[in-house]
């Protein structure tokens, strides 16, 4: 009996130590991947090498839509007044000439009266300095007296010459106040032709001198102003392309040229602003103020590449599935890091390390099927 315990506990002290020896041998590798040959077929998989492509060499830039100077005009009066008619609203269109809105105050009724009144003196104080100056030529009359006529006419063209070009300024004609036709209402009009961006104003409203009443963009001319790091600015020329988007409206990539580069560099963050002209077809669906990235094509280059449907993407970090072995018709691959460059419309630049080469052998097409 002791005999055959004995070798029962001999057999299982042998077994449990093949049975450890077997698990140890059937570890798997959490990197490698088996897919069959029939899986592979039917998912219309594809094995293939990395290719040499051709990448653009970009600058990155940020900035945002805007116009030029000379296409932006803002609102005001120099006479403050309460608005008495308007009928445009944000997003309007209007033509250069067109009323935009009328002002009235008593005050452009007090200007019109000071004119109509230097105006009248005018005629009298020229004829009196003629006449001195005749009476004086002939020495009839003191230098004074002549002195005295030349500098109240004088005073008077000045006034009567300040207080017209302000009557114009508020659009009021100097002849009709002559005739003795007199308002206290004035009409403000559009200096340039395009869309109003900011309107201030409602009736009865009452607008000071300082006060911006409304703007006009005109939006035919908008075009991008991105600024540029220093380091970058001798890559870039004029007539480069440009290639951007405005994150926060569109992934839709639009594209611009290089128009005009600065020729200083600007404020703490040490940048170069760059000016850049819109194709014609783009600028009706952008607006003034817009955020933009972009990218300046400054040249070319040939690299090592993968279809982006072969890369993977995992907690930021990029993989792709390299080919381990073929065996019996099955596939094992491994999960390999890579480390990605350039990106084209369909492919991306890997860097070649001591696993990925040009002979690697990685699969092309399936690769997110596989990894899922």
């Amino acid at each position: 009996m002791k005999k055959i315990l004995s070798i029962l506990s001999l057999s299982i002290v042998l077994f449990s130590c093949q049975q450890n020896k077997t698990e140890e041998n059937t570890v798997v590798d959490s990197d490698l991947i088996t897919v069959t040959a029939t899986q592979f077929k039917s998912a219309g998989m594809e094995l293939g090498s990395p290719t040499e492509q051709s990448f653009d060499v970009m600058v990155k830039a940020t900035g945002k839509v805007d116009v030029p100077p000379q296409n932006r005009t803002q609102i005001t009066s120099f006479v403050g007044g309460y608005v008495k008619s308007t009928q445009l609203l944000v997003g309007d269109k209007v033509v250069k000439g067109q009323a935009l809105l009328t002002l009235e105050n008593t005050e452009f009724l007090d200007i019109q009266k000071e004119y109509l009144e230097v105006a009248e003196q005018i005629n009298y104080l020229k004829s009196e300095y003629f006449r001195q100056k005749t009476l004086f030529d002939e020495k009839i009359t003191s230098q004074k007296n002549y002195l005295k006529a030349e500098s109240d006419y004088r005073r008077a063209k000045g006034m009567y010459q300040s207080l017209k070009e302000k009557l114009k300024l508020l659009n009021i004609n100097p002849a009709n106040v002559e005739k003795g036709k007199l308002s206290s209402v004035v009409t403000i009009y559009a200096p340039i032709s395009g869309d109003i961006v900011v309107m201030n104003a409602h009736l009865g409203m009452h607008i000071n001198p300082s006060d911006v009443i409304l703007e006009i963009i005109q939006t035919d001319h908008l075009h991008l102003e991105l600024a540029i790091f220093e380091k970058d600015i001798l890559k870039i020329k004029k007539e480069q392309d440009i290639l951007f988007t405005v994150p926060e409206a569109s992934k839709e990539v639009f594209n611009a040229k290089v128009h005009l580069v600065g020729k200083s560099i600007e404020g703490n963050d040490r940048t170069i602003n760059i000016h850049a002209h819109l194709d014609d077809n783009i600028k009706q669906r952008l607006l003034t103020g817009m955020f933009v990235e972009a990218n300046i094509i400054v040249d070319s280059k040939k690299a090592l590449a993968i279809p982006k449907d072969a890369l993977l993407n995992e907690e930021n970090k990029n993989f792709i599935l390299l080919l381990s072995k073929n065996k019996n018709g099955n596939y094992t691959f491994k999960k390999v890091a890579v480390t990605t460059g350039a990106v084209s419309e369909d492919y991306v630049e890997i860097i070649p390390d001591n696993q990925i080469n040009k002979n690697s052998r990685i699969l092309l097409k399936g690769a997110y099927e596989v990894a899922n």
